[in-house]
């Protein structure tokens, strides 16, 4: 989320709580008040890292079904042990989702007309090509998804594979190279080849436009 830079907003609510206090109940010696929205700012702040609910220690394997469904990153949905390295995943296809209004995956079915990892799964190989033995030999669904040579076989399509570069259209020239490449460091079907957030933090397209 954002930070507030307009400090009126604030001082609106407590003005306005005070002439009209909202309304509120005591149930086993708590009080539990209805929400009152703020006012949109007329200036944002910073982004701001919260809702760390779920965090876990980033130092330790793990096996928990994690992130909201389109983010998932491949480990998480064949139960490879991960580790932080989902949370780059996780930022790449987000930052594709804020500059190119889209997602890059769904997972949705057309046969369930929901989420499934299946589809999930045909998505991410449309767009980089199969995953790698070394990675399938560590899941503990790969059999579930692939044969025992690698073969994808969930009972769904996949789609011609579409490069970046065709689904990238907002840029051009160096400006699409460097963005794209910001991409690539971060979508790789190994979480060992993805770039660390503090080489992220010295990306040229990141240092471009700070």
């Amino acid at each position: 989320m954002f930070g507030i830079a307009d400090d009126s907003v604030f001082s609106d609510f407590e003005e306005e709580e005070l002439r009209r206090p909202i309304p509120r109940k005591e149930t086993d010696g708590r009080t539990i008040y209805i929400s009152r929205e703020l006012r949109m700012p007329k200036d944002w702040g910073a982004p701001v890292l919260c809702d760390f609910g779920s965090a876990v220690p980033s130092d330790v394997e793990h096996l928990e079904d994690v992130q909201p469904n389109i983010y998932r990153a491949p480990e998480v949905i064949l139960e490879v042990p991960w580790t932080n390295s989902i949370d780059i995943w996780n930022v790449g296809c987000m930052i594709w989702n804020v500059f190119e209004g889209g997602s890059l995956f769904t997972g949705q079915d057309p046969e369930f007309q929901t989420y499934r990892s299946r589809a999930h799964l045909a998505e991410i190989i449309s767009l980089l090509g199969m995953p790698p033995p070394t990675l399938l030999a560590r899941g503990q669904l790969t059999q579930k998804f692939f044969s025992n040579d690698g073969n994808f076989h969930a009972g769904i399509p996949i789609r011609e594979q579409i490069p970046l570069e065709q689904r990238e259209t907002s840029l051009e020239g160096q400006d699409k190279v460097i963005f794209l490449r910001l991409i690539r460091k971060m979508l790789q079907w190994e979480p060992s080849e993805r770039a660390s957030a503090k080489e992220l933090a010295q990306d040229e397209w990141i240092l471009k436009n700070l």
